[in-house]
């Protein structure tokens, strides 16, 4: 197509076949990484409502490229390596990675409890990397994973450093619940959010996940800021002990910040 006939469609609010193509294929890859199971065409059509006839195309398209892969039979799918290789080239190419896994390090070592950064991406945190307890039993590392900001330490940490009137437009009232102790309200929120300000680092028990409580300081290198550190533990850890390790968070993460703003990293 000629380039004055691309930019009269975009003028008339139609997106050109190759921008269309081009978001469905996000959109594909986005579903698959919402889930654990392989899906089938019939499953991705009922998901994202896009045609069968389309649907051949990019799955075809995105498993010779590498970003899907296919069961024995050929008829399922899931993502494939070259989407972890893309996932991995965005952490080496983070000037902050180094400086936190160190910090993350220490923590560790000095509380003995599993440690993890992460940044917020609108209404969700994204891990991007853990160091596990050597008393833990878990052997998946979550990097890569999101979950609901108001759900997790780090997330109000990090909600902590916007304004109400921002919270509100980011979030959804009432909040979804992910165990019976998870925040619903704005209200409830904003209360915590305060609190987390009051105290230099949030908290929760099991809000996010049953049997762990949690407790995290944002990083202060931007404004507002972006990536938080936290420490999980047992839910039955005493509150001393979780206001102890959240004191040492909060020092951490002063001095982690000062280390990259003397480094020049924003």
């Amino acid at each position: 197509m000629p380039r004055s006939a691309e930019v009269s469609t975009a003028e008339n609010g139609v997106e050109p076949a190759g921008v269309k193509s081009a978001r469905r294929a996000i959109d594909l890859i986005e579903t698959f990484a919402a889930t654990d199971a392989w899906l089938s065409l019939s499953d991705l059509h009922t998901r994202t409502g896009f045609p069968r006839s389309s649907l051949h195309g990019l799955l075809r398209t995105l498993h010779e490229a590498g970003w899907l892969e296919a069961d024995p039979g050929g008829t399922k799918y899931r993502l494939g390596v070259r989407a972890l290789i893309c996932g991995t080239a965005y952490l080496d190419r983070d000037p902050v990675v180094p400086f936190a896994t160190e910090a993350l390090e220490r923590v560790r070592e000095k509380t003995g409890f599993t440690a993890h950064y992460a940044r917020r991406n609108g209404a969700e945190v994204v891990y991007l990397e853990t160091r596990e307890s050597r008393r833990s039993i878990h052997l998946v590392s979550r990097v890569g994973r999101t979950l609901p900001a108001h759900a997790t330490a780090l997330g109000k940490a990090l909600l902590a450093e916007l304004t109400q009137d921002e919270i509100a437009e980011l979030l959804p009232d009432p909040l979804p619940g992910l165990t019976p102790n998870t925040i619903t309200s704005l209200d409830a929120l904003h209360r915590e959010c305060a609190e987390t300000r009051e105290r230099g680092f949030a908290a929760e028990t099991e809000e996010g996940t049953p049997g762990v409580r949690c407790v995290a300081a944002v990083i202060p290198y931007r404004i507002p800021g972006t990536d938080a550190m936290s420490c999980s533990m047992p839910a039955e850890v005493s509150d001393s002990e979780a206001v102890r390790v959240g004191e040492l968070l909060a020092e951490t993460t002063a001095e982690l910040g000062r280390r990259l703003r003397r480094a020049g990293i924003r």
